[in-house]
């Protein structure tokens, strides 16, 4: 058995489909929750750099490049270590995993708490926080799709709409928390969320049944159904969706960072401007929720090609707007594409490439995004403290959309799903 090449096991029907066979469970939905909570907290502290970014503008006298730095190097962090956030969650599990990740989060936050130099505030926040994100997103979100077999679309759109949940909440009520109390106290006391909150939530994480234990999974004679890494990392499918997703992780990111601030330029309160990352959060709820069951019937692959597309036209709004209603439409609308699209990805995964290694396929996926996470913030600071505007950042973020639209649509001509 263990000679059979991946084509074999592709195609033998004791392989194929072996998830088919596994029943699903009702801890199933506890794990789908506890990845929700999980979810909500860890981008509810990253989005809440909204919150914190002119007080980090004030004390430290940077310019918005610099500030930016904060969030592109917390994002380039847990997405370049996700695979190995993975790898961990495929050899331990994910409890274990996503309970050392939350510590450290919680660790950074009280760091950043103490800092009094930019450059600390890169180190606690940017490196410290970035690392616990990264053992808890990938492993917490693969180890949802091994539960389910026919409603792995409805499961994940549930599980990721965490992060639409905590974008909504965290943001806004740290906001709320700055204007009484200092910015330092604020982030002591979200430090203390996430440790209480998110060690209740990956304490109830679990493997699926037909994967737990090491070296236990599906399929005959012990084997997983699905390919390794390895295999997965040689198929085009997978090339192609790495691409699509490289191009689109500017486009996701820079308004995290810049929407707020873009608010403050035209006028608008401070909690009228931190609320438009709430409004994000509304509309990734909506996508991630929503797209689940679209997706099971239109089809995954297609279904990505066209939030690819709607996430690019929703930059149009973005350039066109001149006070909050436009600002407002703007953030739902980019939350519902890039929600949807985020919640279709691990899907995806187990859909081409199977449960074996789904955590590690994952987290390689995801890496896809540091870069664009990194520098996508970053560069758009420059840019507007060079120009003064956002519209030639608006620009290149349309025709980066359109290009993985592109890329997307070569991914589902480039092989059939089988698992």
């Amino acid at each position: 058995m263990e000679g059979l090449s991946h084509f074999q096991r592709h195609n033998d029907p004791q392989f194929k489909n072996t998830g088919d066979r596994m029943k699903e469970t009702p801890y199933a939905w506890v794990v789908v929750w506890a990845t929700f909570v999980c979810l909500a907290l860890i981008f509810g502290v990253s989005y809440s750099f909204a919150a914190f970014f002119e007080p980090f503008a004030a004390e430290f006298s940077a310019q918005r490049a610099e500030v930016s730095w904060i969030f592109g190097l917390s994002g380039f962090v847990y997405f370049v270590l996700g695979a190995g956030g993975g790898m961990l969650a495929d050899r331990f599990g994910p409890r274990v995993v996503c309970s050392a990740g939350m510590a450290l989060i919680a660790l950074g936050l009280l760091a950043t708490s103490w800092a009094t130099s930019l450059l600390a505030v890169y180190l606690s926040y940017g490196l410290l926080v970035g690392l616990g994100i990264a053992l808890v997103y990938t492993p917490s979100i693969a180890s949802v799709q091994p539960w389910f077999t026919t409603r792995r679309g409805l499961a994940g759109g549930i599980a990721s709409s965490g992060v639409g949940a905590g974008t909504l909440l965290v943001p806004v009520l740290v906001a709320m928390a700055i204007g009484p109390m200092p910015w330092r106290e604020a982030m002591r006391a979200l430090a203390l969320g996430v440790l209480v909150l998110g060690l209740l939530a990956a304490a109830l994480l679990r493997r699926a049944p037909a994967t737990n234990g090491p070296g236990m999974s599906a399929g005959a004679g012990g084997l997983a159904s699905g390919l390794t890494l390895r295999e997965t990392l040689c198929t085009p499918t997978f090339r192609w969706l790495y691409l699509a997703t490289v191009l689109a992780s500017p486009v996701m990111f820079i308004p995290f960072a810049h929407v707020s601030a873009s608010a403050r330029d035209l006028g608008l309160t401070e909690a009228l401007a931190v609320g438009l990352v709430g409004l994000i959060g509304v509309g990734s709820l909506v996508g991630r929720f929503a797209i689940g069951l679209v997706a099971d019937r239109l089809g995954r692959a297609q279904t990505l090609v066209l939030m690819q597309l709607s996430m690019g036209a929703s930059y149009l709004l973005w350039g066109a707007a001149s006070g909050h209603a436009l600002l407002a439409l703007f953030a739902l609308w980019f939350g519902l594409s890039y929600g949807s699209i985020v919640s279709l990805l691990p899907a995806l995964c187990m859909d081409y490439f199977g449960g074996k290694s789904v955590a590690s396929v994952v987290g390689t996926l995801y890496s896809g995004a540091a870069l664009g996470n990194l520098l996508g913030p970053v560069l758009a600071g420059a840019v507007f403290d060079f120009s003064g505007h956002y519209l030639g950042v608006m620009a290149v973020c349309l025709v980066l959309s359109l290009c993985a639209t592109w890329a997307s649509r070569q991914m589902k001509a480039s092989g059939q799903t089988r698992y």
